[in-house]
């Protein structure tokens, strides 16, 4: 069996990244701090180094923006790092937004609502076509268009400069998760997670399954928030190659039988499945 740190242990390092990164910013705007200043969508640590998110650049440059060259780094340090540690690793490592969800998903699992619920009813490939829409209304309207509505950017104004409309957005979040959609926004609808999937195609960190040490508990597929890309758990030892992985690690904390883990992509063999 394992110990109640093997079983928590990616999920105390989220939580703390997650927190930690809020208390940061917030930091700097309530003592001056110079750590990491800024917000999510573009970031200056220690006054020097500039992060910007690549999804946030990419809507200014659909908009007819100029992108100044700061922005272009810090869009390209981020795309980097994403492309090595997995696109998605931003949905369940950074984001806050994941704090709210998770927490619904594990009321949905304890309320039983899964064992009613019908089958979903939404596409997990709806997040690209909103992310495609909303390069397009950028590119019609001159404007950042998820910018403005993204319940991210609430949340962590709400965070550093007090909450006003995202309690409301963070409210309706998980009531949408919890009663509506099983992982409605993260896994379904957000553009931010559908563009970082296309990044995590290529990323180097995977989990990888052996199939001999399976026992088919399935636990693993429980508590995944994109259980479509375990589709090989029981039937061979690959790694996942799907870029909606969010690399959160939970499959392999709850697995008792050791059949998940961590390990680097091998680049030679990943024509096989999952692209």
């Amino acid at each position: 069996m394992k110990t109640l740190w093997n079983k928590y242990r990616y999920l105390f390092f989220r939580r703390t990244t997650q927190i930690g990164l809020l208390f940061l910013y917030f930091g700097a705007n309530a003592w001056g701090w110079t750590v990491l200043m800024g917000n999510l969508s573009s970031s200056l640590v220690f006054e020097i180094i500039p992060l910007s998110d690549p999804y946030a650049a990419l809507q200014m440059f659909a908009a007819g923006a100029v992108i100044a060259t700061d922005l272009l780094i810090g869009a390209l340090i981020i795309a980097i790092f994403y492309l090595i540690v997995g696109g998605r690793a931003f949905c369940s490592w950074v984001c806050p937004v994941n704090l709210i969800t998770d927490a619904a998903a594990l009321l949905r699992r304890k309320l039983k609502i899964d064992n009613i619920a019908k089958k979903q009813p939404a596409s997990r490939d709806m997040r690209y076509w909103v992310l495609g829409l909303s390069l397009i209304i950028s590119f019609m309207m001159g404007v950042t268009a998820f910018e403005y509505i993204s319940p991210i950017s609430m949340l962590h104004r709400g965070v550093i400069f007090g909450f006003g409309f995202g309690w409301a957005a963070m409210l309706i979040i998980f009531l949408f998760d919890l009663f509506v959609l099983k992982n409605g926004w993260c896994g379904h609808i957000c553009p931010l997670g559908g563009f970082y999937s296309l990044i995590g195609k290529n990323s180097l960190v995977r989990v990888h399954h052996n199939e001999e040490n399976c026992t088919l508990c399935m636990k693993c597929k429980v508590v995944c928030p994109e259980q479509q890309v375990l589709y090989m758990i029981g039937k061979e030892s690959i790694p996942v190659l799907s870029g909606e992985c969010t690399n959160c690690g939970r499959c392999i904390e709850v697995c008792d039988d050791d059949a998940l883990g961590f390990s680097i992509r091998k680049l030679v063999n990943d024509k096989k499945k999952g692209e």
